[in-house]
């Protein structure tokens, strides 16, 4: 009878362990997905003050942003170029909007930033940046995951 009692015992301590491992691992599990979210909420930042930043300063960037800038200049220039081509094709071919499939991409269409209805109303009137005196963040592997 004893090693019956002791059995039930043994197997209500294993049921309890691996009633609180299953609370841990649901735990690290929701931490994980929050940690997930977060870093979702800091890329859309990024992406928003990068928005602004070429936006106010695009045309005059400072120099670690010069290469970027000129980046996203001859992308915005070749879209143009394309555009006008596209137009070009469908006036000499006398093609319609319903004769074309719709080609979806990745890329968003330029939006004001949020809160304002034109880019005019997002961008302030430019003022002197003033020199910091931090040093520039550096990008750790974590953050380039």
């Amino acid at each position: 009878m004893a090693f019956i009692e002791e059995l039930k015992d043994k197997a209500m301590e294993l049921t309890q362990a691996g009633v609180a491992k299953s609370k841990q691992l649901a735990e690290i599990a929701k931490l994980t997905l929050a940690n997930g979210g977060e870093e979702d909420t800091i890329r859309k930042a990024y992406v928003e003050l990068g928005r602004l930043y070429y936006a106010e300063r695009g045309m005059a960037p400072e120099t670690a942003y010069t290469a970027l800038c000129e980046k996203i200049t001859a992308a915005k220039i070749n879209i143009e170029e394309n555009k006008a081509r596209i137009a070009q094709i469908r006036e000499e071919g006398q093609i319609k909007d319903a004769d074309l499939s719709a080609v979806e991409t990745e890329i968003p269409a330029e939006e004001p930033a949020a809160g304002f209805e034109t880019e005019e109303e997002a961008v302030p009137e430019q003022t002197p940046v003033q020199d910091c005196e931090e040093e520039p963040w550096e990008e750790t592997e974590a953050e380039d995951e």
